[in-house]
């Protein structure tokens, strides 16, 4: 009656917006109730009844909690199961209550039929009449008839309560089957919110490794740069001294040092840009950038060590006049076209030829091109060369070094300036990587920086 009466009231004033905590309140006091049948039915039916909710993670907002209620079979089944217990409750106090007195009833009939007896008067109650009638005897009861008479009424009360109360036995174990079956989870429910929980619990401990993951690359980068730079500068130092000339043998070893140094400062920086995209703190300042200027400085920086280590010739074409500025980031797009350059440098053999150039590409862009003529890369593993960690199996000698980072590093970046980045490859004809980026607006504003958030997948 509460829950019926709460709901009409509820549903009635919900266009003046009292209606609203009305209902509320009738969903708290239901599942309050619900709470205290599902202990009776446990304590008094012995039901088995499964709980009606798993714990949920801690921390979760009010809500939340309301909409998991909500969402639960268990809030409308246990409503359900209030609702119909009134009726079913009156019908079977009813009966229960009619067929014990009517047992108890014929089991005294002995007793009533003394009592009337001691206390006989005129207007007192019959009790020949249906004894007449039961025994079919017109001439009156004999004693004999009489007690058998009583007899058979006793028997029937007994007959009767025993009836009455195995009927309340079964009633009970139905009523306590449906409590089981309305007041708490299904199996399968229970399992596949319990395999929920799981879920979240494995995710936020994988979040956190993750996180953790992150922070020692972070860490771990910026520890090591620190010996990095120290041994560059011993090595050049070494190599710079005029005093006194240094040994063949010394000097190759101080070689093997400062190319060793260099990429082992390579593969630190890479770990670091990767560590901060994930971690959502890349900055970019986009703003107009000269491509001539990105290209003539990676050729001037890349192009010694790719013709002493490699003995690779690396070239530079810029058209006249220059592209248009382009809307980037000045010292990512040089940390792209490093990385593009480093990579076919690599993979070509002595005696090839690396390209780099700029040129128009439509009339709203520019595409920045690497070429090599290396070992190519094969149709199948086009696909996947900008995975993270992937090499191709032609590239997993240790010559050509590297954590397969660079190329999904210039791709998030290039991205991340609103660009895009392609390839075209041949093997044993060499590859061929394109960037391509949108033309700066002619009052193009100020480079202004942003963030470039966690990639996923």
């Amino acid at each position: 009656m509460v829950l019926l009466s709460g709901l009409g009231v509820g549903l009635s004033a919900t266009p003046f917006l009292i209606g609203i905590p009305i209902l509320v309140l009738t969903f708290a006091f239901a599942w309050g109730f619900a709470v205290f049948e599902r202990h009776l039915a446990r304590w008094w039916l012995g039901a088995d009844v499964p709980p009606m909710s798993v714990p949920r993670p801690p921390g979760r907002k009010l809500w939340q909690r309301a909409r998991d209620h909500l969402a639960s079979a268990v809030t409308w089944k246990s409503i359900v199961y209030l609702t119909l217990q009134f009726p079913a409750g009156v019908v079977a106090l009813t009966l229960a209550v009619s067929g014990i007195g009517g047992g108890i009833a014929m089991l005294g009939a002995p007793v009533w039929y003394l009592l009337d007896q001691l206390t006989y008067r005129p207007n007192s109650i019959d009790f020949a009449g249906p004894l007449v009638w039961l025994t079919g005897s017109a001439a009156g009861v004999t004693p004999q008839a009489l007690l058998v008479s009583l007899g058979l009424l006793v028997a029937a009360g007994f007959l009767v309560l025993a009836w009455v109360l195995y009927m309340i036995d079964v009633a009970g174990r139905g009523w306590a089957a449906a409590a089981a079956r309305l007041l708490g989870l299904s199996e399968s429910g229970r399992q596949l919110a319990e395999a929920r929980l799981v879920a979240v619990s494995e995710r936020k401990r994988a979040e956190r490794a993750d996180q953790s993951r992150r922070e020692l690359i972070v860490n771990v980068s910026h520890e090591l740069r620190t010996p990095i730079a120290s041994i560059r500068a011993h090595v050049e130092s070494l190599t710079m001294r005029d005093d006194k000339p240094l040994d063949r043998e010394v000097a190759r070893y101080l070689e093997v040092i400062d190319r060793e140094t260099e990429r082992l400062s390579a593969l630190v920086d890479d770990l670091l840009a990767v560590a901060r995209a994930e971690a959502g703190e890349l900055k970019l300042t986009v703003g107009p950038v000269s491509v001539g200027q990105v290209v003539r400085h990676v050729h001037d920086a890349l192009g010694p060590m790719a013709r002493v280590q490699r003995n690779v010739m690396l070239v530079e074409r810029i058209p006249e006049p220059e592209p248009p500025l382009v809307l980037a980031d000045a010292d990512r797009l040089t940390q792209v076209m490093m990385n593009l350059v480093r990579n076919a440098v690599s993979y070509t053999p002595e005696g090839g030829l690396v390209a780099i150039e700029a040129q128009a590409d439509g009339p709203g862009g520019v595409a920045l091109t690497v070429s090599d003529t290396g070992i190519g890369i094969p149709r199948e593993d086009l696909d996947r060369v900008f995975d993270r960690f992937y090499r191709t199996d032609a590239s997993r000698t240790r010559s050509t070094g590297g954590f397969g980072l660079g190329l999904s590093i210039a791709r998030d970046l290039v991205e991340a300036m609103g660009g895009t980045i392609t390839i075209e490859s041949e093997v044993g004809s060499g590859s061929r990587f394109t960037v391509h980026l949108p033309v700066a607006p002619t009052s193009a504003p100020p480079p202004h920086s942003r963030y470039e958030g966690r990639r996923e997948g």
